[in-house]
């Protein structure tokens, strides 16, 4: 923003015009700088030291982790945190095995059960991608059995790909039944729907998490792409991240590697027994490692912030962005912020991730893992290119000590989100609003204000209740930079002798974007 030519205006207060056409060099609208793509600027951070800032609290992060590690009695504990493309920090403690004492690394094998789904949601919105389904599909197009169920109501939609994907589908909750199905047959999978299941909603009406909805995805994934769901993953997936050492079936583990899982019970660890892989794999099958699970969640980063450039990935940014998108929002009235105090938050589920915004206004998407013998969590922040990943070998173990995570990065560390540059539009209407409330030059306001202005609140109205503010606030000193809200939305401070006056207007979705709506007040000292 050119800020000596708008004060030395300020300073002549009523004889603004001059000025104006000193600046602009032209009355109509089409002297405006205009929105277009060539112009975008994304959000950006201001202070890109975050890396550097994360790699120096190493020891405070293993703190933590072997904190949590003791105080659930988890065998085995790995952990590591992501900035945008590089794995930063990252360690483990404990044991994989208790009977042959093989220490736990960030190359150790543990299955992450529930953090597989997300993998089944961008496998279905791939091949949406390719145009092979919609997600508005009956999902009887691609497993006719489910053309025979039996719907709580009459009136009831048929589920389609959308539901099973947000977990609306009408399933009932089921971990512990849904927990212990992960090496049935397609065939058993399929012989449940043609037997029939049961309801305990009806569908598109609530949010239930349901294995069994992404076990049917899974079966959609194998007939579309025409080769087993686990295949498919791999090749259009893993493979193309690196993921060399993530494994469905436990037996592919190579010797060494392989996470051995445990139960707390009778003051002792027991073993539990590893499930083969099968037709549940896509609700929760995968095994990886630390290190091969940061190159998905880099993937997930790299999708923000929106912007131009040659996409990369397995899948487009646009739909991992899709992914992060909240579904069937619930508000949490009860949710505390890291010191404890009260910090509502609204959580939703969107495709194979939960995503929550927190009373501080900061998103966090995540998921978390259990099936006998482990529990796994990873979160991360899409504004500030930071995630967490942690894999523990105890059953339905929470790993990933959250709050204090949280306190770590964004009190200690001060970790801040991309910052929204200012259009270019809205700077220069920044600039033409000041002139206009200092003049009221009416070849100004031909430029710049909308049709609706003056019809929605009459010309001398407005002049004389920002006259008012003005005079209240006397001599204005200086113009701040605008805070924008996005590329048409924005609100600034002039500095002056008795106070500030802030100021906000929004722009319309005209080519050449006027000004729609403009609020003045005064704040006094």
């Amino acid at each position: 923003m050119k800020l000596i030519p708008i004060l030395f205006c300020l300073a002549f207060a009523f004889s603004f015009s001059p000025c104006y056409a000193q600046q602009s060099g032209k009355s109509e609208a089409g002297a405006a700088v205009g929105l277009s793509p060539a112009s975008y600027r994304p959000p950006a951070f201001a202070d890109d030291g975050r890396l550097e800032k994360v790699q120096d609290a190493a020891s405070s992060f293993e703190q933590l982790f072997k904190a949590q590690a003791a105080a659930r009695k988890i065998p085995g504990l790995a952990w590591g945190v992501v900035v945008d493309d590089s794995l930063a920090v990252s360690g483990a403690t404990g044991l994989i095995h208790l009977g042959q004492e093989r220490l736990a690394t960030t190359r150790s094998a543990f299955r992450i059960a529930s953090m597989t789904k997300s993998f089944t949601a961008m496998a279905i919105l791939k091949l949406r991608d390719e145009e092979k389904l919609s997600l508005s599909d009956p999902v009887s197009r691609y497993i006719p059995e489910m053309s025979g169920l039996d719907y709580l109501t009459d009136d009831a939609p048929a589920i389609d790909i959308e539901n099973l994907l947000t977990m609306t589908a009408g399933f009932p909750e089921d971990n512990p039944w849904g927990d212990r199905q992960l090496a049935v047959s397609d065939e058993t999978l399929i012989g449940l729907i043609r037997e029939g299941v049961s309801f305990s909603n009806v569908p598109s009406v609530q949010f239930e998490y349901s294995n069994l909805g992404y076990a049917l995805l899974g079966n959609i994934v194998s007939r579309v792409a025409g080769m087993p769901y686990q295949d498919y993953i791999r090749q259009n997936i893993l493979l193309p991240l690196g993921m060399e050492h993530t494994y469905w079936e436990y037996a592919d583990v190579p010797e060494g590697e392989l996470v051995s899982g445990y139960r707390w019970e009778d003051e002792q660890w027991k073993d539990e027994p590893m499930l083969h892989d099968g037709a549940y794999g896509a609700m929760g099958g995968l095994i990886t490692t630390i290190e091969d699970f940061s190159r998905y969640v880099r993937l997930h980063l790299s999708a923000w912030p929106a912007r131009s450039g040659e996409d990369k990935g397995p899948v487009k940014r646009s739909t991992l962005r899709e992914m992060h998108t909240p579904q069937f929002p619930r508000l949490n009235t009860g949710g505390t912020g890291a010191n404890g105090e009260p910090c509502p938050s609204v959580t939703g589920y969107g495709y194979g991730l939960g995503i929550t915004r927190n009373c501080e206004d900061r998103a966090r998407v995540s998921h978390g893992g259990a099936l006998p013998g482990f529990g796994s969590n990873y979160i991360f922040y899409p504004e500030y290119g930071v995630g967490v990943m942690a894999f523990g070998n105890l059953t339905y173990t929470g790993p990933l000590p959250l709050k204090e995570i949280e306190a770590l990065l964004f009190d200690s560390l001060g970790l801040e989100p991309r910052k929204l540059p200012a259009s270019d539009i809205l700077l220069q209407r920044q600039e033409q609003v000041v002139q206009l409330l200092q003049t009221w030059d009416a070849q100004l306001e031909a430029a710049i204000l909308a049709e609706n202005f003056y019809l929605d609140h009459s010309r001398e109205h407005r002049m004389a209740d920002i006259r008012e503010a003005l005079d209240k606030a006397g001599p204005i000193r200086s113009v701040g930079p605008i805070e924008p809200l996005n590329q048409l939305r924005g609100g600034f401070t002039m500095e002056a002798e008795n106070g500030a006056v802030s100021v906000f207007f929004t722009l319309t979705p005209e080519r050449e974007a006027r000004v729609q709506y403009l609020e003045v007040e005064f704040q006094p000292k």
